[in-house]
This record gives structure tokens, C-alpha cells and sequence, in this order.
């Protein structure tokens, strides 16, 4: 998400930031190419006129045209008012109410609303400990109430039994009446959508919020969708009021005009992202982070928050266990490999990344993708248990079975090899009581060169934004 919009915004400010002094004709000139950045990403123009006037209100005072970094300085102006437009601060779910609390969910057909229901549940059920129920309301659309018990049945939170008949209103009542005497401390009611917004949908959801007086009403709405989504999320406000909003396909939306408007247009929070077609695949939203994804400035706390909630604790131990005694082999490379993966893969990565972002795509043409990831397991699962404890057995003939098992070339077995030895090496350093720091840095990082060969991974590594370095240890760093 934001990647054209990051990417257009990192030309301009380049531009800027490398200059000792500005005029207010290069602030306007700058303000141009970043209304046309806004306009491409599918930004509500409204929302582009009010964002706009209020950077250069704050760029044009002498403060900033006179500062010794003025570039600098207008960056952090654009920062502070994208945080403004997309929120100020995150904004949780608003459930501390007489139990059961209502969540319900509306939205347009094909957003990803049922899905987005089970998502919520699972992760009140998980991460708040929440005995959580979901029911179905959606009687219109072929098998929507079957669908909502299969995701309840794979997450593990209980749905409301189906009875054939019942009008939606009729469900309800049925759903509320069970969340009390079965005590649930969350009931989330999964409406029905329509293919456009008509009369009878929006009275059916207003019966059923005027008998369910929910603690939120989210909307489910598909950021592909664009100008479509923000107008759809503007007259479900105007009608039904809406406490916060979920924006689904994130992941497949490059521009991100629909985050930057919606919160302008409706006045209504975003509160979650979904971030995949993965059960588990939802993050809050903080405006800040988000800001700072845009800028280029990459969501280290997001990355390390991802990384939590998806190590296994047992895994992790035994892998600590082991690299105190020096020990790093390959079943525990693939493990980080699945790691990674968990975690988004290697863009999903990158994009966190403090200034990583101009160097992405390049990373990419070098082949440093999630086939990538794939490819190295792939190459690993084609060992033997002994190949994978003792890679010092694997002999040329040994390569080749391995290469042609995983339907690939010697090559990159030996890439793989080379990178598992570069870590090993780190992990006894590590396993000597020199500790992480001391294992991967020796006391200072040096920068990468441009260009430096991949062993591990394949291809050249692109040059890096200045101040972005990589340990010894990292493939393609100086040993």
C-alpha cells in the first residue's frame, strides 16, 4: 500500500532536501509535483485542496525557507499533516461497555466483510481474551450464513446455530438473546451487503442497529475500490453513523487514496487494515506509522510488534538453546525463512524498513522477492534429515539431487550453503558469549558497497540510502 505514492513523494522531497536554501517558487513547484502524486494515488480532491493549503501555510514562514535544512524541515511539515488527515493517533475498538458488547459489521457485497468478521473474532479471542460469538444476518446471499460457521469452526469461536426462515431483525434478537444467557463479552453481527447502496439495505441496517444499539458500527470497505470506497463510507455515515472503518486489500493497493480521504471525508476513525487473505492477516491502524511508511521512514514498531505475534515461543527457545552451544544448522535457516514469510515476506519486510524504500524495487529486479524465500526452503526440504544437521556430507553428487529434487540449479544450492555458513559463523561468534551486537558488528557496521555480490541470495545488492548499513554477517556484507 503507498508504494506509488512513496515512491513519487521520495523524488520530490530529493529534490528538496538536498539544496541549502528554498524560495517560495521551489516550496510551490514542490507542492505541484506532490498534488500530482496525491491525484494518481486516488486521493478525494477536497481532501488534496485542504492538505495542500495547510503545508504551505506551515513551508512559506522564514523559519523554515532560512533553516540550514530546509528540506528537511518541509519533510517533517508534509509528515505532521499526513498524521493530521489520517487521524492523529490509533484508535481501538471502543467494547468496555455492559457485556455483550455489539460489533456490527456493514458494508457493500465483496468487500471482505464476513471474512473481516472472523478476523475481529479471532483476534479478541486471542490476543483480549474475550469470549466472542458471531452471527450471520446476511439471508440474502447463497450459503453467507454457512460461510461465517466454517471461518467460526476454523478460528474457534462459536457462531450462532442457523434456523432457515428468520428475517434479519428476527437473527438479531436470536444472536442477543443467546450472547446474554450464554455469557459472551462480545456479539459481532455480520449484516448483509448489496452489490450499490439502495433504500432497502440501509432500513434493514438501521432496524438492526436501533434493536442492537451497537458499541461500534464498523464498515468493511475494499481500498481497491478507490472513490468508490470513500463515497460509499460517506453515505453509510450520513445514514446509519458510523464509529470507525476497516479497510480490506491493503495489500494489493499501491495507491492509498482511500486511507488518505476517508478519515477527512466521514470524520470516521480508520481503526483496522486488512493485510491479506490469511485469517490472522489484520493490524491496527496508527496514523503515525502510516506516515511515516509513506515518507519513507519505515513502521520499525509494526515490524517488531509482527515479529511477536508470530515466533513461536517453544521454537524460539530451542533455537536460543542451540546457538548458545554454536550451533545454527539448516532446519533452523528454514525456520527463519518460515519466519519471514509470517511476517510478510521480504517486501512486506523492506516497507518497514527505515530508508529501504528506495532501494525496493531494485532489491526486487535482484530477485530478492518471496519466490525467493520459497526457493531456498524449497532447496532445503530436498535434504535428507543428516544433509540438514551435517551440511559438511553434502558432495557434488549430493548437490545435484538436491538442485534437480527442487527443481532448480547447483548454483543456488551453493548460494544457500554460502549464506547458511556466513550465519553459522555469527552464531558461534554469538554462542562465545560475545553476544548479538558483538557477533554481528565487532563494535561498527560497515556500509555495504554498492554492488556487493549476494552469495546467499543471488544478483547485486543496489546502493543503499546514505546511512543504511548491514552487519558482516548479512550475505553480500565484508566478512
Amino acid at each position: 500500500m503507498f508504494d506509488a505514492l512513496s515512491n513519487r513523494l521520495s523524488t520530490v522531497f530529493d529534490g528538496l532536501t538536498g539544496r541549502g536554501a528554498l524560495t517560495e517558487a521551489d516550496v510551490d513547484a514542490a507542492l505541484r509535483e506532490v498534488r500530482l502524486a496525491l491525484i494518481e494515488a486516488d486521493v478525494s480532491l477536497p481532501v488534496i485542496k485542504d492538505f495542500l493549503a495547510k503545508v504551505r501555510e506551515k513551508a512559506i514562514g522564514a523559519d523554515v525557507l532560512r533553516s540550514i535544512t530546509p528540506g528537511q524541515q518541509i519533510v517533517k511539515i508534509v509528515h505532521d499533516v499526513l498524521v493530521e488527515t489520517l487521524g492523529e493517533e490509533a484508535q481501538g475498538l471502543a467494547l468496555d461497555v455492559v457485556p455483550p458488547a455489539v460489533v456490527m459489521m456493514v458494508g457493500l457485497q465483496g468487500s471482505g466483510k464476513t471474512t473481516t468478521t472472523a478476523k475481529i473474532a479471532l483476534r479478541l479471542t486471542t490476543r483480549e481474551k474475550k469470549k466472542v460469538m458471531m452471527a450471520s444476518l446476511d439471508t440474502r446471499r447463497p450459503a453467507a450464513q454457512e460461510q461465517l460457521k466454517v471461518l467460526g469452526e476454523q478460528t474457534g469461536v462459536a457462531t450462532l446455530p442457523i434456523v432457515a426462515g428468520q428475517t434479519p431483525a428476527d437473527i438479531a434478537r436470536r444472536a442477543l438473546q443467546a450472547a446474554k444467557l450464554s455469557g459472551y463479552d462480545i456479539l459481532l453481527l455480520d449484516t448483509a451487503g448489496r452489490l450499490h447502496i439502495d433504500e432497502a439495505l440501509m432500513a434493514e441496517i438501521a432496524q438492526i442497529r436501533d434493536l442492537s444499539a451497537p458499541a461500534e458500527t464498523l464498515l468493511v470497505a475494499d481500498s481497491l475500490a478507490g472513490q468508490d470506497a470513500i463515497n460509499v463510507a460517506k453515505q453509510f455515515n450520513e445514514r446509519i453513523g458510523l464509529s470507525g472503518i476497516v479497510l480490506t486489500r491493503i495489500d494489493g493497493d499501491g495507491r492509498g487514496g482511500a486511507a488518505l480521504s476517508m478519515r477527512q471525508v466521514t470524520g470516521a476513525p480508520i481503526k483496522l487494515l486488512g493485510t491479506g487473505e490469511k485469517i490472522d492477516a489484520l493490524e491496527d491502524f496508527h496514523p503515525r506509522r502510516i506516515a511515516g511508511r509513506i515518507l519513507g521512514q519505515g513502521d520499525v514498531v509494526t515490524l517488531v510488534e509482527k515479529a511477536a505475534e508470530t515466533v513461536d515461543q517453544e521454537k524460539a527457545e530451542a533455537l536460543a538453546k542451540k546457538i548458545q552451544k554454536g550451533s545454527f544448522d539448516l532446519d533452523d535457516l528454514a525456520e527463519q525463512l518460515r519466519q519471514m514469510r509470517r511476517m510478510g515476506g521480504m517486501q512486506g519486510i523492506l516497507t518497514m524498513l527505515p530508508g529501504i524504500a528506495k532501494a525496493k524495487d531494485q532489491l526486487a529486479a535482484a530477485g530478492l522477492d518471496d519466490k525467493l524465500l520459497k526457493r531456498q526452503e524449497a532447496i532445503i526440504l530436498s535434504m535428507t534429515k543428516e544433509e540438514r544437521t551435517k551440511p559438511d556430507v553434502l558432495n557434488g553428487s549430493r548437490r545435484k539431487r538436491i538442485a534437480m529434487g527442487a527443481g532448480t540449479e547447483v548454483s543456488e544450492v551453493n548460494k544457500l550453503l554460502k549464506m547458511h555458513r556466513q550465519m553459522a559463523d555469527v552464531m558461534k561468534k554469538m554462542g562465545k558469549g560475545k553476544g548479538l551486537m558483538g557477533a554481528l558488528f565487532g563494535g561498527a557496521a560497515p556500509q555495504l558497497p554498492p554492488g556487493a555480490a549476494l552469495p546467499g541470495l543471488g544478483g547485486k545488492m543496489p546502493a543503499l540510502p546514505p546511512g543504511m548499513k548491514f552487519p558482516p554477517g548479512f550475505p553480500g556484507g565484508k566478512r
